[in-house]
């Protein structure tokens, strides 16, 4: 199956999505990955679903929103997109603050979200627990923290363009701090609701991370009822990218076995 952009209009906002695949559908939320680039683990999962990887709006080559203010919009606007794909309920895959989103949406609403698999989600805070600031490093100290195998990071090192994609990289970031900005990440009200997660969820953990150190999987576990963790080995931040393949088995396997 190939993975291909085009342009999908949801709730007035023109949204530049990745597509392809066939079965069941999977609603991707990047993180801080190139959310426009055609990732091998997406075209892994359009092996086994329909997979629909947007760039939120406000980023990259979506549209920007104005009535973008912070965290809770994305949810709304998502949990709105899912209801115009029909009544079949989706499985759900988020990473960083994407998984973040993803579980904003469950708290108000779980009806349509078959799984939920988060990639070190972002969202909430654990005292104690000594989170990077992906605000203050810059682009290469953030990506070579990003990552546990600095070739990965070389790798990313070497194609940042900041000249040629200065305008989609600027509203990105803008758009990055108007929702993550302050509080750093997280959502103080999001802690006493995730109770309401009643969807079957995973928590997929890089053991490496230096964003959101592992401890955080163990917080998640401990509020979301049902939810088990997955602790991937010598793996930073960008889990989907770094491990790919365990990435893509663990959500593949995990929305197949809840694909009721």
């Amino acid at each position: 199956m190939t993975v291909t952009r085009e342009s999908y209009a949801a709730r007035g906002c023109q949204l530049s999505v990745l597509r392809g695949g066939a079965g069941p559908r999977l609603l991707y939320l990047h993180g801080l990955e190139a959310s426009g680039e055609a990732h091998p683990f997406l075209q892994s999962l359009s092996e086994s679903f329909e997979v629909f990887a947007p760039e939120h709006p406000g980023f990259g080559n979506s549209a920007d929103a104005d009535w973008l203010e912070n965290i809770h919009d994305l949810a709304y606007f998502y949990l709105d997109l899912i209801e115009s794909f029909g009544p079949e309920p989706i499985h759900v895959a988020g990473s960083s603050i994407g998984g973040w989103i993803a579980l904003e949406m469950a708290v108000r609403n779980t009806t349509r979200i078959k799984s939920l698999s988060l990639a070190a989600p972002a969202g909430i805070y654990a005292e104690g627990l000594r989170r990077g600031d992906i605000f203050l490093w810059p682009a290469e100290e953030r990506l070579r923290n990003s990552y546990f195998n600095q070739a990965h990071a070389e790798t990313a090192i070497a194609t940042l363009d900041p000249i040629g994609n200065f305008d989609a990289t600027y509203k990105s970031a803008v758009s990055l701090a108007r929702i993550a900005w302050e509080p750093r990440l997280f959502d103080p009200a999001l802690k006493k609701w995730l109770h309401r997660v009643t969807c079957p969820t995973q928590i997929i953990w890089g053991a490496n991370d230096k964003i959101l150190p592992p401890g955080y999987a163990r917080e998640f576990a401990q509020l979301i009822p049902g939810s088990h963790v997955e602790m991937i080995p010598e793996c930073g931040h960008l889990l989907a990218l770094e491990q790919s393949a365990r990435f893509t088995t663990l959500v593949t396997t995990f929305a197949k076995a809840h694909d009721q």
